[in-house]
């Protein structure tokens, strides 16, 4: 039953062949048999899911039922949810319960979906491990000595060891399609403003776009139906007409032109990594797709942008959390100013700290215009080489990730190291555009995925191109060894 995708899992709870609360609770108990070994989730919300699997049975047998009602998810700890703990994976949230909902939680209910719990992540958001995270590191099911990727690893670890058909993630600067890549499952990243931010904890306010972690490009579909649309709520919500991105799937890719970027094939890229997208790009030539050579000559100053422009806006964003309001406060604080200073040195984890005294330095007075202001500059060069592609192509393919996961501790001490594991992923941020990450293949026994880069609210184009690749390819349905 947990092998089963959303579509597959629709259609059975409409045969009649089971019911929520049976999927729920086989779920449930997969979660508890597996996940101590694992740790991708922070909270489990049994006596709730199983309340809202009975809704949803309810539901059917009026005759209520939708595609998604009935199938449990799992939401990454940065969705706010009510009467439940939202703690970004931080200690300075670890006691802070929402007193509502985030928008995309929300309508996920609203659709039928049975909430699991919250899944773990880098602390607010901020890695490309999970391993920041006060609850510990998540573990990659592939091997458990190996990181899940990040920041939505506990997401993208659920989904791969079947611990639940689907979960919602974040993406700032690849934390959806990079633990997507390393866990061997599909995550999309829309186009900024194209699913709500409201009641999404904010990291970096123009960088950040919630979206779904599934098995298949067709469930991913499906979520992003139920996810995606204007928000009066959310000034960067897109007022765009709603789409179904599950109509144009199955249509041919006959005359597709697929960009590749030299910049994406570089002397960074693992061999082996290379060895599979080639692979795949002839499996999508095979399916009618062309290739043209195409130049992005700004993406390799992405990560020195991105690491101005982020920590700057989450200096901004990470300054309400005082010990005030809500949220972590230190102990017999002498004054405000002990209060201050003890609650953020305590609350927050090394790499939060780092990032908000990067940011910091970026807008104080003598150096906003060096630094934060010139990185707004290229960042918008980055944007016009994707324009320019996007003028020749209608798509633009790459790796995910230049490597398969790396090991537990391998890069912690080395920061910058770290941030590399994002080159192929953060221009499309930068640019807001939506990129897509599908499974292709393997390199050292360990996933490999594949990125596709689309048009500004071109999601159903990519959604076609990754699932008529699934058609021909079974990497999706590969599952991690001693998961079943």
């Amino acid at each position: 039953m947990h092998d089963l995708t959303l579509a597959e899992l629709s259609a059975a709870l409409y045969r009649g062949e089971t019911t929520s609360e049976e999927l729920t609770r086989h779920f449930l108990a997969r979660i508890e048999r597996l996940d101590s070994g694992l740790n991708s989730f922070v909270t489990v919300t049994a006596e709730r899911a199983l309340d809202q699997a009975r809704a949803a049975d309810a539901a059917r047998r009026r005759g209520e039922a939708g595609p998604l009602s009935g199938i449990p998810l799992a939401h990454k700890d940065i969705f706010c949810t009510e009467g439940v703990k939202t703690s970004c994976g931080s200690k300075m949230l670890d006691s802070f319960i929402s007193p509502y909902d985030a928008t995309v939680v929300e309508r996920l209910r609203a659709a039928g979906m049975v909430m699991l719990g919250k899944t773990n992540m880098d602390e607010f958001a901020m890695g490309s491990s999970s391993e920041t995270s006060f609850y510990g590191p998540v573990r990659n099911p592939w091997d458990r000595e190996r990181v899940p990727g990040g920041s939505s690893g506990g997401s993208a670890c659920a989904v791969a060891a079947r611990l639940a058909p689907a979960a919602t993630g974040t993406d700032t600067g690849g934390s959806i399609r990079q633990p997507a890549a390393l866990c061997g499952v599909t995550g999309i990243k829309p186009t900024y403003g194209r699913v709500s931010r409201y009641g999404m904890v904010a990291f970096a306010s123009s960088l950040d776009q919630g979206g779904p972690i599934t098995q298949t490009a067709e469930d991913a579909a499906l979520m992003l139906n139920a996810m995606s649309g204007f928000d009066a709520r959310d000034s960067t919500s897109a007022q765009r007409p709603d789409e179904d991105y599950t109509v144009g799937l199955d249509a041919a890719l006959t005359g597709l032109r697929i960009g590749l970027p030299k910049e994406f094939f570089d002397a960074g890229l693992d061999p082996g990594v290379a060895r599979v997208i080639e692979a795949a790009i002839k499996e999508l030539e095979a399916l009618g797709a062309r290739v043209i050579e195409v130049e992005l000559p700004n993406t390799h100053l992405s990560i020195p942008v991105y690491y101005v422009v982020a920590p700057a806006e989450c200096s901004s964003n990470l300054a309400r959390f005082d010990g005030v309001r809500y949220g972590y406060r230190c102990a017999a604080p002498a004054d405000l100013h002990d209060l201050y200073c003890r609650t953020r040195g305590e609350g927050f984890g090394a790499e939060v700290k780092r990032r908000i005294m990067i940011g910091t330095y970026a807008l104080s007075a003598g150096y906003y215009d060096a630094y934060y202001l010139k990185a707004q500059q290229i960042r918008r060069l980055i944007r016009d080489d994707y324009r320019r592609a996007f003028e020749r192509v209608d798509v633009i393919m790459g790796p995910t990730s230049p490597s398969v996961a790396f090991k537990l501790g391998e890069k912690t001490g080395d920061p910058i190291t770290m941030y590399l594991s994002d080159i192929y992923t953060i221009s499309v941020n930068l640019a807001g555009l939506p990129g897509i990450s599908i499974p292709a293949g393997f390199a050292e026994g360990l996933p490999v995925g594949l990125q596709l880069i689309g048009e500004h609210f071109g999601e159903a184009r990519l959604l076609n191109i990754a699932h008529r690749y699934q058609q021909v390819t079974d990497w999706h349905r590969r599952t991690p060894p001693g998961i079943d």
